[in-house]
């Protein structure tokens, strides 16, 4: 290794040259905003001094993402909240979801694993239900449950059921007779 550097790093190289390249190319691309000067009424009421919609470059992302990083958890009223505060009420729906979809579809999936008859009883349920998809469940759990916290609980529970109770269920099923008889009783 003398000084020259192995494929791994020639290949980061390259993909740092074209992500600066690209974000170079973005950064130019987007036209900067120019200030208001005095607007009419009508053009105050047509969003006329309000900034044009579009992508932002990326100086501005950048700018952005610090503002909203350096302070994460503040809290200044029920609508505005720091990233980290949104980000625990996140986590605390997925887990709260996902805990509720284990408590229901782990032994669920264990009785239509050791039972054929649970299995050809249920099984039409599940092909049913499982292929629907959360952008489907979405607004009938908002206009069921009416509480969009509850909704996204619920969204998640349904979610993350339908491959815990297969899993748990093939994997129980695959489990060879042998060892079941072998197994202690209690």
């Amino acid at each position: 290794m003398s000084g020259t550097l192995s494929q791994n790093g020639k290949a980061a190289l390259l993909s740092l040259l074209i992500l600066a390249v690209g974000l170079i190319a973005w950064e130019v691309s987007i036209p900067a905003q120019q200030a208001a000067g005095e607007l009419t009424e009508y053009e105050r009421l047509m969003g006329g001094g309000s900034a044009r919609a579009g992508i932002p470059a990326p100086s501005q992302v950048a700018a952005k993402a610090w503002e909203q990083l350096s302070n994460p958890f503040y809290d200044a009223g029920p609508n505005d909240k720091g990233i980290g505060i949104q980000l625990a009420h996140s986590l605390g729906r997925v887990l709260t979801g996902y805990g509720l979809a284990a408590a229901l579809a782990i032994p669920l999936g264990f009785l239509i694993g050791m039972s054929p008859v649970a299995y050809k009883a249920l099984n039409p349920f599940i092909q049913v239900l499982r292929p629907i998809s959360p952008l489907a469940w979405m607004p009938l759990a908002l206009f069921v449950i009416q509480d969009s916290e509850a909704s996204a609980i619920f969204v998640i529970f349904i979610c993350s059921m339908w491959p815990m109770l297969l899993n748990t269920a093939f994997g129980v099923a695959g489990v060879r007779q042998d060892w079941v008889n072998v197994a202690p009783h209690a």
